[in-house]
């Protein structure tokens, strides 16, 4: 985790920022003039997570999809290093290539065997390169879905952690077959005999999130977005500029609270305080203790009854007007 003083802060972070400046300062003059400030600094730090609470009890839309992109935010690795033991990560599609933006393997969590499988971005210039910015390849579906097969091989519960911008884009990707493993993986998921949980840690956008996104229970992180398009994108559609983000991540409902009330997803699972970047270990435990009850009651369940519970639950999804 960041230490303060290397930490990095959204706009509307900036009060924050200014009271640990404030923190640093009376720091450095208790070092100089041996005058105790213990009960100042404690104020201060108090004040801080006053203005975390308060800062996340009202953003907006688009302040919501800046944090689930902060530079700072736990990744899927993270939550794996965190929550769980024994991981073994596995590797490759048995096809073309190991696809760096798709991590797996199986771990434990607390003394339960899973499949864990998320996508995976890069804390710096060097492995955000490496690992696609998130943005997985064919064959990054493709090794996922080797692996939630290898799961059902093994009778294992597979967890999927979602967090990419999307799938990739590029003309090599299209050449392998981008819509197709997406679109395999959306069929092969629907009909696994083991328990599948998706969680949204981060950006849920489009195929790139739904290619390991269907399963018994979808929930999301507090401060995560997850629709079809990203707020910039559906901006330069509509309006030939990005300028108008605000918006259109205002008119997506992409916000946990509206994917709930939509029926998209079954639960949202909160964060600590100020979000989920100022505290790995809180937020791995919150999502450890969210994921052991459901992974009890769908274990329980018979797997047939589980598949048949799975796609009609996708099945009511949506609703129109004639």
């Amino acid at each position: 985790m960041p230490t303060d003083a290397n930490r990095q802060f959204l706009d509307f972070e900036k009060p924050i920022k200014d009271l640990l400046d404030e923190i640093q300062t009376m720091k450095n003059r208790q070092e100089k003039t041996k005058i105790d400030f213990s009960d100042s600094i404690q104020k201060l730090e108090q004040g801080i997570l006053e203005k975390r609470k308060e800062i996340t009890s009202q953003l907006s839309s688009w302040q919501r999809v800046q944090l689930s992109r902060h530079p700072d935010r736990p990744y899927t690795l993270k939550y794996v290093d965190k929550m769980t033991t024994n991981f073994v990560e596995l590797y490759g599609d048995r096809n073309v290539r190991d696809d760096k933006a798709m991590v797996g393997g199986f771990a434990s969590i607390d003394g339960e065997t899973v499949m864990i499988i998320g996508q995976q971005k890069g804390i710096n210039t060097k492995t955000r390169q490496m690992r696609n910015f998130g943005m997985a390849n064919p064959e990054g579906y493709r090794k996922a879905l080797r692996l939630m097969k290898l799961a059902e091989k093994f009778n294992k519960p597979v967890i999927t952690l979602i967090d990419t911008p999307g799938a990739y884009p590029g003309l090599e990707a299209e050449e392998r077959g981008q819509g197709e493993a997406i679109a395999r993986n959306i069929y092969e998921m629907m009909r696994l005999k083991v328990p599948v949980i998706c969680v949204v840690i981060g950006e849920g956008a489009s195929g790139g999130a739904l290619g390991i996104g269907a399963g018994d229970r979808v929930f999301m992180m507090e401060n995560t977005w997850y629709t079809v398009i990203s707020p910039e994108s559906c901006s330069s559609i509509l309006w030939r500029s990005w300028d108008k983000k605000e918006v259109a991540a205002e008119q997506l409902r992409l916000t946990a609270e509206k994917m709930l009330g939509f029926g998209l997803i079954d639960g949202i699972i909160p964060e600590p305080v100020g979000g989920a970047h100022w505290d790995y270990d809180g937020a791995a435990q919150i999502l450890k203790e969210y994921l052991k009850p459901v992974i009890r009651e769908l274990k329980q369940m018979d797997p047939n009854e589980r598949v048949q519970k799975r796609i009609e639950k996708f099945g009511k999804m949506g609703f129109w007007e004639e």
